[in-house]
């Protein structure tokens, strides 16, 4: 028997629970954090379904993931502190490499993304993970265009300090091009 919300609410969580999860993990860098925000906002998402079902739902959760999971850094202000001139410090174990190159490439920079602030993080996964546009980031985190503009600027240099090897990428939102446009 179908909830209140009905079998279009349940399809649509079937269907994009996945990547939204994915999403979440990338945000905060915790399994467990991910499953409690994208739980949470699929059930702020079910109160209002019959209003949203015909929008956006699913940029209305990921509005909610992003903006819960900075929530809950600043109420734990869970800071890891990096001294840049710290040869042997976080900076030097990102740098290493392992055996299994495809595994410790994506938590090379899964590392690096956790380094970041929660908005620039969140610029960053929204970007270049979940493939949005500078306006469809801006609406999902409530902040303007030139905001996500600078705030990709400054994740790329930090993310560049973190991984030397991406020094040559250089990606189009920081340029100032979006999607064929200038």
């Amino acid at each position: 028997m179908p909830g209140p919300t009905g079998d279009d609410y349940v399809a649509f969580v079937t269907a994009r629970q996945g990547p939204l999860l994915r999403a979440a993990y990338l945000i905060c860098g915790d399994e467990h954090l991910a499953h409690d925000l994208l739980q949470d906002a699929l059930i702020k998402l079910a109160s209002r379904w019959e209003r949203l079902r015909d929008e956006a739902p699913e940029a209305y959760v990921r509005r909610i993931l992003y903006r819960d999971a900075i929530s809950r850094w600043r109420r734990t202000r869970r800071e890891r502190l990096v001294d840049q001139h710290d040869p042997g410090g976080e900076l030097a174990r990102l740098r290493t490499r392992e055996p299994v190159e495809g595994w410790v490439e994506g938590a090379h920079v899964r590392q690096a993304l956790l380094l970041l602030p929660p908005r620039q993080r969140a610029v960053v996964v929204l970007r270049y993970y979940e493939d949005l546009s500078e306006a469809d980031i801006a609406t999902t985190l409530g902040i303007s265009r030139g905001t996500v503009k600078s705030q990709a600027s400054d994740a790329m240099t930090t993310l560049r300090g973190l991984l030397p090897e991406v020094e040559g990428w250089v990606p189009r939102i920081v340029r100032g091009e979006e999607r064929g446009t200038a």
